[in-house]
């Protein structure tokens, strides 16, 4: 039986107000149209719903039955309009992709100041390389991306948002290699125990491009996934780390190695599909850059 949303919804108002006047108030319709739709639904169901008189309007045992589904139905269209329309009662779920490092140095503010702002958003994030990432949002499994530039993985396909800008520093523990004060060219640091990321990361490609650009080839001594692991270990003597210089401050004991010519910078960026759409909790994340 193919009936009109519009008719129940005028059911409703009548129903639950018991009077045509106020009901067409509340809709914004005339009397008359309220009074038109009820009996065209009146007709549809070939029951009366209401006991009509010049002094009230009441149920009948039909209209009661009905009111009883049609009221819960309506009551979650409604729920469902307001969480699409509105940012105060903003739910639903932010699938995000980022590197451990970026979560913990970089994202974890943000994701602080839109929990509390949208609490009842399920924030879901995914732990992967900067490259991994990006083959997470080429899946479809992450709305957002947050990784370092350059990476190949990005396509044309893809919009960029620039967010930071940072540069690669190597860190040494001043007790174990006596760093300080003096300036190292880069084919120096060769000399070193170098620890780095995997062959795997954005990180190792930016590096290796940076030394083959010198006529350098890198031998790193060490290769993690953990950028935090590479300071630890290099905090005990093991080695000099290549970090971003965002997170040496949260390592007292590591002193970075002057250069006569830093590195160039690279960036942290968010990345989405272009050509895709996101959830209104992503684009509510987004708008926090």
């Amino acid at each position: 039986m193919d009936i009109s949303l519009e008719l129940y919804k005028v059911f409703y108002y009548v129903a639950t107000t018991l009077s045509f006047s106020e009901a067409s108030r509340q809709l914004f319709i005339s009397q008359s149209a309220v009074s038109q739709s009820v009996k065209a639904l009146e007709k549809r169901l070939n029951h009366t719903l209401f006991i009509r008189s010049t002094k009230k309007v009441l149920l009948t045992p039909e209209g009661e039955l009905l009111l009883q589904h049609v009221k819960p139905a309506l009551e979650m269209l409604n729920e469902g309009e307001s969480l699409l329309s509105g940012d105060t009662m903003l739910k639903g779920q932010l699938r995000i992709g980022a590197s451990d490092t970026i979560c913990r140095y970089f994202l974890i503010e943000y994701f602080q100041k839109y929990h509390q702002k949208y609490p009842d958003v399920r924030i879901k994030i995914t732990n992967s390389t900067s490259i991994g990432c990006v083959e997470l949002l080429e899946k479809g499994q992450v709305d957002l991306v947050v990784c370092n530039s350059p990476n190949s993985r990005i396509g044309s396909h893809m919009k960029v948002q620039p967010l930071k800008e940072f540069h690669d520093i190597f860190a040494a523990d001043p007790r174990s290699f006596p760093v300080s004060g003096k300036v190292f060219q880069l084919k120096e640091l060769l000399d070193f125990p170098l620890l780095m990321l995997s062959s795997k990361s954005t990180t190792s490609e930016y590096l290796h491009h940076v030394f083959a650009a010198d006529g350098l080839k890198l031998l790193p001594e060490v290769e993690l996934n953990s950028n935090d692991l590479l300071m630890d270990l290099a905090g005990i003597g093991l080695g000099v780390a290549c970090i971003p210089d965002y997170m040496l401050r949260s390592h007292n004991s590591l002193v970075p190695i002057e250069l006569a010519s830093p590195l160039p910078p690279r960036r942290l960026i968010l990345v989405r599909h272009d050509n895709l759409p996101v959830s209104q909790a992503a684009e509510r994340f987004v708008e926090m850059f």
